[in-house]
């Protein structure tokens, strides 16, 4: 029997804690790992990265089996949990470490996600320019353990704080099914 082939995915859509949870529960998803990534500063920790200055972006990379979730799908999911207008953070969380970016892995991945930010930006969904950076994929580094499945070991706190940012209001109000 073979082992399925697996890729990985990196996305920056502000505070990680709220990123995990959307790719995490779907057929196909291998896991999910919160972290900092796009930066120049070796192995940071958190509070480097939010205090600013080190370049990177918190970020999650998604292993996951293209034969079952493809790509597109994790696009999918990515744009239905931000704000790709906003170049200054997401929601209540500011700051450069809070941007929105997609870190391609291979030609294809940069592909892909430039032709799909491409057909949002033209939809006029937001009725501003999409923002969101595609850039190629540099070091990933996981976050402390803490922060890693935030949703799952502290769930009052995270569903609390995923209320306050405004977060689930922006997505009702754009991405209704």
């Amino acid at each position: 029997m073979s082992q399925a082939k697996t890729e990985k995915a990196i996305f920056a859509g502000g505070c990680f804690w709220c990123m995990v949870k959307p790719f995490k529960e779907w057929d196909g998803i291998v896991d999910v790992v919160s972290g900092y990534t796009g930066g120049t500063l070796e192995n940071p920790t958190y509070e480097e990265v939010k205090k600013g200055g080190t370049g990177h972006y918190e970020a999650v990379e998604i292993e996951f089996d293209p034969d079952v979730f493809p790509y597109s799908e994790l696009l999918n999911v990515y744009w239905q949990q931000i704000d790709p207008t906003d170049d200054g953070g997401q929601f209540h969380d500011r700051g450069d470490s809070y941007r929105t970016a997609i870190f391609w892995t291979t030609d294809g991945q940069k592909e892909e996600a430039l032709r799909s930010r491409r057909a949002l930006d033209e939809s006029g969904r937001f009725g501003k320019p999409v923002v969101t950076e595609i850039l190629p994929a540099s070091v990933f580094y996981p976050a402390e353990s803490y922060h890693q499945d935030y949703y799952l070991k502290e769930p009052g706190h995270y569903e609390q704080d995923r209320s306050d940012s405004g977060r689930d209001e922006f997505i009702a109000g754009h991405w209704k099914n």
